[in-house]
């Protein structure tokens, strides 16, 4: 008796493991490049900055498309479109593998970033629907550590594979794991029915008239150009400025993503006694991290410090920002996060666009100081909105 109630509760979980697989291999393959740019400008005999371009394309394709296609995604029933999308990133990486041009593999992390973006608009109501009963919370808790681990797992040991095996094997890599969790969900994964999560369109007026909610937007742009006009070309930025060997690197980066955690528990232990302090350290936190990363490039440790704070600064502005939103905005949150994503995806796009400039000047060792100004500004910007539109109830958590 009890097997069996092993066997059904695995059953009802397999689904949202599934999904939760997605979601580390889609966040794995979103930032990716970011470990391999060296090895991919030398390959295709172009500048490391020209090939930070695949960052910055891929980051807009999901800006112009996460809102439009989460208000198409009820219309498409949710096994049949999430198998699909799978389909097309799966392809897409094979694509990146044998890319013979710099050309091709631009067009094959196009196909990469239209999938991710119809993805992300159905993940989050997915992992509730299709959650165990009394189990939504969790199962939605499960996706986002798939997101997680992307970063501290998932970029590193992509980038290892990269090391030994070539930057080519590491887009192979990717689209093989996908291809299983694919045929895993074909067969586990249930038929969803649609929901009419699209009439929330009509609540876009209400989003754009909330001056304190546009600030928040305007922040998170701001925020996001600042850490990944760094974050980027954080790779040949160690190795040609710090002087890592490539196992430092990786080490160094595999640090940041380990920060994202420690953040996380810092976060729900002590904001709701100081949500003020938490929501300077994401704006000023950050600035006073990237004006010092060209400083801590004078010794290997001291770099590697510096990520871990750097890593906990950026994640304590997201974790603080989102929970801002969802106050701002109780009645239209699936939409309002929609265009959070699109925004966050304007930032990266945008910072690795500056810090592609920085690096052709050539510049590399500045890019700290780029993103710092911009971090600078949005902290001042903070300060005014935190003063004239947020109260304290608005930053402050729902308590339970």
């Amino acid at each position: 008796m009890a097997q069996q109630e092993e066997a059904g509760a695995l059953k009802l979980w397999a689904p949202v493991a599934g999904l939760t697989l997605s979601a580390f291999i889609f966040n794995t393959s979103e930032f990716i490049p970011i470990g391999l740019l060296s090895d991919i400008a030398r390959d295709f005999q172009i500048t490391e900055s020209q090939a930070g371009m695949i960052i910055t394309v891929y980051a807009w394709i999901v800006t112009v498309l996460s809102l439009p296609l989460m208000l198409l995604a009820s219309k498409v029933e949710f096994k049949k479109l999430l198998l699909g999308i799978l389909s097309l990133f799966v392809l897409s990486h094979f694509l990146s593998a044998v890319a013979p041009s710099y050309l091709t593999l631009m067009l094959s992390r196009a196909g990469v970033a239209f999938s991710h973006s119809i993805f992300w608009s159905i993940a989050s109501p997915l992992a509730v629907k299709i959650a165990p009963q009394g189990k939504r919370a969790a199962a939605l808790g499960m996706v986002i550590t798939g997101t997680s681990v992307a970063m501290i797992a998932g970029l590193p040991l992509g980038r290892m594979i990269g090391l030994y095996m070539g930057w080519r094997a590491t887009f192979l890599s990717i689209g093989i794991v996908a291809l299983a969790v694919a045929l895993f969900l074909l067969f586990v994964f249930p038929r969803v029915p649609t929901g009419s999560q699209g009439s929330s369109v009509s609540k876009l007026p209400g989003i754009v008239k909330n001056p304190a909610l546009i600030g928040v937007y305007a922040l998170t742009a701001l925020i996001f150009t600042a850490n990944f006009t760094a974050y980027s070309y954080i790779e040949p930025f160690m190795a040609q400025i710090a002087h890592m060997p490539e196992s430092e690197i990786t080490f160094s980066l595999t640090m940041f993503g380990i920060a994202g955690i420690v953040a996380s528990i810092f976060f729900s232990h002590f904001y709701e006694r100081h949500p003020v302090f938490f929501f300077a350290t994401g704006t000023f936190g950050l600035s006073l991290f990237l004006l010092l990363l060209k400083f801590s490039a004078v010794h290997i440790w001291s770099a590697m410090v510096l990520c871990v704070f750097w890593g906990v600064t950026f994640t304590i502005f997201g974790l603080v920002f989102q929970s801002v939103v969802i106050r701002l905005e109780p009645q239209a949150t699936p939409i309002a996060m929609s265009i959070y994503s699109g925004i966050a995806n304007v930032g990266i796009g945008g910072g690795a666009l500056v810090g592609g400039w920085v690096c052709a000047l050539p510049a590399i060792e500045w890019i700290g100081y780029a993103g710092a100004a911009f971090a600078f500004v949005a902290g001042l910007i903070c300060f005014a909105m935190i003063k004239r539109f947020i109260s304290r109830q608005d930053i402050e958590p729902q308590l339970p």
